[in-house]
């Protein structure tokens, strides 16, 4: 007879399997998920950067500093993915405020797509699209990361 201290795990052979063939650090596209943060956020702010000063404005006008969003966007994301590297015990609040970021990312560019798409410029078009797929990957390779901690921590 079992001792009843000690729990009879039924579907061990799964959770065997799993922790098989799951390492320890999820990457996604070859990166782990900081990683992907710090290279999106970088795209992000290169992009902002080359929009602001691309942009023609009417004679006499400054440049539209909201060419600039992109950067404002990915700022977070850059400082979210050097902070989870240097404090490993918050890197899960780091990623799940880096995640919200993203979701914000996601959300803004496509209503401004669907909202006046046809009123956008090239460029302005390029840069909600940018924060739209960026955003969408984002999200994604951070719900995969979320399921493959969650599935490490209960094998």
């Amino acid at each position: 007879m079992r001792d009843s201290g000690q729990r009879f795990n039924r579907d061990y052979h799964k959770s065997l399997l799993i922790r098989m063939l799951m390492g320890d650090e999820f990457t996604q596209w070859g990166m782990t998920i900081p990683g992907l943060a710090n290279m999106y956020g970088c795209i992000l702010i290169f992009w902002g950067l080359f929009s602001y000063f691309a942009q023609t404005p009417a004679e006499g006008a400054d440049p539209s500093i909201t060419a600039m969003i992109p950067a404002f966007m990915g700022l977070p994301l850059v400082m979210m993915g050097v902070l989870s590297k240097f404090n490993e015990a918050n890197r899960h609040h780091y990623m799940h405020a880096s995640m919200a970021v993203a979701l914000i990312m996601f959300l803004a560019g496509a209503w401004r797509m669907a909202t006046s798409f046809s009123e956008m410029s090239n460029l302005v078009l390029v840069s909600h699209m940018l924060l739209v797929l960026v955003g969408a990957s984002f999200i994604f390779a951070g719900v995969k990361s979320f399921r493959h901690a969650r599935l490490s921590r209960e094998s």
